[in-house]
């Protein structure tokens, strides 16, 4: 610290690492205009087998949105719970004053549960849906009166050249919801991906494509898909259930 000064009076307060979907970070965003201040945004219910209190797998964590955020977003998501990560701790600043939050002890990764998950299917088939759908607009521009030539000044109009986009052309991330609802839509039509034919049907930068197929897919090592990606279980269910359409 430049001056010295960091606040630890909570550096061993105990705090969870959550990876969740992008609907669900936007429903838990304090600046969303549907919570009000103070209101309970989530809880998080914890279930334990009584027949096997000490065993690893007998904890299930689950996490209920409350039902007057964002509509028909599903509600309801599994936590499932990982020890195996790097020891983190949670820092905050605040008018130029940094503090220890706490020390991470569970990192859990939500999923859509098992009694949403066809729910959470349609409700990505519609965001693509309407995020493919485009709205056309003619503008008016400049004034209605034309445009005389001065006398002695010729005027001429050259053509643009068209700009030949290169493999190596930085491209441009859209936003990660509108990509897993795209990745959604291509996997309906096609069960198996290579990195290259999505990044080239994408126009998406390659590590940015690795990152959302990591967490949407599985990699085919051998087989004769060897080399390609498919959805997970979960997902493959949902698009094919006839009763989420």
């Amino acid at each position: 610290m430049e001056d010295g000064n960091l606040d630890t009076n909570k550096a061993d307060r105990a705090v969870w690492l959550m990876k969740s979907p992008l609907i669900v970070s936007d429903c838990l965003q304090p600046s969303s205009s549907s919570i009000p201040n103070g209101a309970r945004v989530a809880k998080v219910i914890v279930s334990i087998d009584p027949l096997r209190p000490d065993a690893d797998d007998s904890t299930e964590f689950t996490m209920e949105l409350s039902g007057n955020i964002l509509g028909n977003v599903p509600k309801r998501y599994s936590m499932e719970m990982s020890k195996d990560f790097v020891p983190m701790s949670v820092f905050s600043e605040s008018q130029g004053k940094v503090s220890v939050e706490g020390k991470i002890k569970n990192k859990f990764d939500m999923r859509p549960h098992n009694d949403t998950i066809a729910d959470y299917g349609r409700f990505c088939r519609q965001r693509t849906a309407k995020s493919m759908t485009k709205t056309r607009q003619i503008q008016m521009i400049g004034s209605d009166t034309p445009m005389i030539p001065m006398p002695g000044i010729i005027h001429t109009q050259e053509k643009k050249k068209a700009v030949v986009k290169g493999s190596d052309t930085k491209r441009t991330r859209r936003d990660r919801g509108e990509m897993e609802d795209i990745l959604f839509k291509l996997f309906e039509h096609q069960p198996n991906w290579t990195l290259k034919e999505l990044v080239q049907k994408t126009d998406q930068p390659e590590q940015f494509m690795k990152n959302i197929l990591k967490d949407l897919c599985v990699y085919n090592n051998k087989g004769a898909n060897q080399g390609s990606y498919e959805l997970k279980p979960e997902y493959t269910r949902t698009l094919n259930d006839p009763s989420a359409s």
